[in-house]
């Protein structure tokens, strides 16, 4: 079985030009073209691009998405991961549907809803990827941490963040080198910046934890699609993880 570039761009819901641009640039060449200049995909192609699509919708940029693509030794481990990234998702909105269906029974009997029940789902993106990590006490005093600011203090710490994100970015746009003075003073803000959120081992002062903190979090930009797509590519993960895996090494 065999779909035209037409037919293919119309059941994706994606344009007939972003399947010939990812012809352009290598990442989804078609089946086989015809005499007649078309091109036409068969259902390996149609699984390549199913797996595009899914990254795209993790936020990683092209060059990032043909790197695992050519990485990738068994595109059927690839599949199980994606159901994996999939069926995360799938939970977190079942965790969403119900918040909701709760506010609004609640407010349909006359009562108050639960706040905590409200937010779940919402809230708890990474709450299993924290617990894994560094415990569900550091989650549950995060998770309340945050909570507990008024709406202006969460869009000035999502400001900073914002503003942290923008530097490292610039830096390496700069062409500045991971272990110069000015990536080393990003990665102290960036400790800094952790220290401020109670639970985890830099707000408590452990030298051992913190330093293996930092770098976990430096891997998990660069090995985690959707941390690398904050510093606009892999390449810029790799250089705030490089950074961090510096500073921790050398200044903690």
């Amino acid at each position: 079985m065999e779909w035209t570039i037409q037919e293919l761009a119309a059941r994706a819901g994606i344009t007939s030009r972003t399947l010939r641009h990812y012809d352009r640039v290598g990442l989804l060449v078609p089946s086989r073209v015809g005499a007649n200049g078309y091109r036409y995909y068969n259902p390996t192609a149609v699984a390549r691009l199913q797996r595009i699509l899914l990254m795209r919708r993790l936020g990683m940029g092209l060059p990032a998405i043909a790197e695992v693509l050519a990485e990738e030794v068994d595109a059927l481990d690839g599949l199980r991961a994606h159901i994996a990234a999939l069926e995360e998702e799938r939970d977190r909105i079942e965790r969403q549907v119900r918040s909701v269906r709760h506010t609004l029974e609640a407010l349909q009997a006359g009562v108050e809803p639960r706040m905590d029940v409200m937010l779940a789902g919402f809230n708890d993106l990474y709450k299993d990827e924290v617990i894994s990590r560094w415990g569900e006490h550091a989650f549950q005093v995060s998770n309340d941490w945050w909570h507990g600011k008024s709406l202006d203090q969460q869009r000035a710490w999502k400001q900073d963040t914002e503003d942290l994100v923008a530097a490292w970015v610039a830096a390496v746009k700069a062409g500045d080198s991971p272990t110069s003075e000015h990536a080393q003073s990003l990665a102290a803000r960036h400790v800094q910046w952790l220290s401020q959120i109670p639970g985890t081992p830099t707000a408590e002062g452990d030298r051992e934890r913190s330093i293996e903190m930092v770098n976990g979090i430096g891997d998990m930009f660069v090995d985690d699609p959707r941390f690398a797509a904050m510093y606009d590519d892999e390449e810029g993960a790799r250089f705030v993880r490089d950074a961090l895996h510096t500073y921790a090494h050398t200044r903690m």
